[in-house]
């Protein structure tokens, strides 16, 4: 970072140091709460301004959008006391590891956490006195979710670009056990026994389906495969 980015970041920082504790000697506000967030804010900005100077410096995302959560933590809790604090910290976090799968695609993995992130801001956010078991369902459907959208993303692999398929697994056994969870939140299922050998006949399923698509797109671009004899 050149000397010029690092004396505005400094001026800006105390400048707004020096607002607090001037509304904190006029009894305007108490500085004291707001100091630890404008440290983080400014720590996040350092990390932001890193990120955009090249696309080497992807990583910068990250901690970057841990600093400005923390900050939109401590000032969500002063203002809402305490309400939904957690769950902006989540959301800078998922903005980031999507800051960094969009600066370079390279990076799908980056998009797993953001879903994570995504689906546990969801999970922090929802009222109280919900069912006991719509935290889980919220949590297996938001993880499938995360995993289709994965296997919608083109990746660079061998020369070509192709979609990923392997995400389908672990989305379709997410998303059975994310609806029976919401099934069992709703009332609607019978019993929690049939969970488990329901979960395995269906992941079975999904593996088989798995399997016969590799297989077919194997052959398919396979050298000298001309399609299927023509008949009639």
């Amino acid at each position: 970072m050149n000397s010029a980015k690092t004396s505005i970041i400094a001026g800006i920082v105390l400048m707004a140091v020096g607002g607090l504790l001037l509304l904190d000697l006029l009894n305007v506000v108490e500085s004291a709460a707001y100091v630890p967030a404008l440290i983080f804010a400014a720590a996040g900005v350092v990390f932001l301004s890193v990120f955009s100077r090249s696309r080497e410096n992807w990583w910068a995302a990250i901690p970057g959008s841990v600093f400005l959560g923390l900050a939109a933590v401590i000032t969500a809790t002063q203002l809402t006391e305490g309400r939904f604090g957690a769950a902006y910290l989540f959301l800078f976090m998922a903005a980031g590891f999507a800051a960094v799968y969009l600066r370079e695609q390279a990076n799908w993995w980056a998009l797993i956490p953001c879903g994570v992130m995504f689906t546990l801001a969801i999970i922090v956010a929802l009222p109280q006195g919900l069912p006991g078991m719509t935290v889980p369902a919220v949590l297996f459907l938001g993880l499938a979710a995360t995993f289709g959208l994965l296997s919608l993303v083109p990746v660079k692999a061998d020369g070509h670009t192709a979609r990923m398929k392997w995400p389908l697994i672990p989305a379709a056994v997410l998303g059975v056990m994310g609806v029976i969870f919401g099934l069992q939140a709703t009332a609607l299922l019978i019993s929690g026994d049939f969970a488990v050998p329901a979960v395995m006949i269906l992941a079975g399923i999904a593996l088989l389906v798995y399997a016969y698509y590799a297989r077919h797109d194997r052959q398919h671009k396979a050298p000298g495969h001309l399609g299927p004899p023509y008949s009639g």
